[in-house]
């Protein structure tokens, strides 16, 4: 699966940068996100809950940033267990522009599934992968823009 899109934070660069790397940010931000923690300064491990059409999971997985660009770009890539439910992989490069007094956030994922999920086929799995990065977007813009203007 390829996704990509761009989204406008109401929020500077800096603190968007900022977020996107501060795990406990992320966990709010994340749809199903259980636990999200740093075992080093490029690593987290994290669990997410999610259901996708009749298939529920919970995922452990660790996530990598790579390519690290401050406060311009990076990549974020990933690998997670749901167990029966199957696996999931991938990655983002992620980049952002100023716009004004917001940002521009850049993104391009690829991704990869097996299992039970592999199943559900690519239409819904697709649509679901959109719904859940609209969500993260839409969570994530809130809590800056609630942060930027305190």
């Amino acid at each position: 699966m390829d996704m990509s899109g761009e989204e406008r934070i109401a929020a500077s660069r800096e603190t968007v940068w900022a977020a996107l790397n501060n795990p406990k940010i992320l966990r709010k931000c994340i749809p199903g996100c259980k636990s999200l923690e740093r075992k080093s300064d490029n690593e987290l491990v994290a669990t997410v809950k999610l259901k996708l059409g009749p298939v529920s999971a919970t995922f452990l997985g660790n996530v990598t940033l790579e390519n690290l660009n401050p406060p311009v770009s990076y990549t974020i890539s990933g690998e997670g267990s749901g167990g029966i439910a199957g696996f999931a992989k991938g990655g983002a490069d992620v980049t952002l522009a100023e716009d004004g007094d917001g940002t521009i956030l850049t993104y391009t994922v690829k991704a990869q599934i097996g299992g039970k999920l592999a199943m559900l086929g690519s239409r819904l799995i697709d649509s679901s992968a959109k719904k859940l990065a609209a969500q993260f977007f839409q969570d994530f813009n809130e809590l800056l823009s609630e942060k930027d203007s305190a």
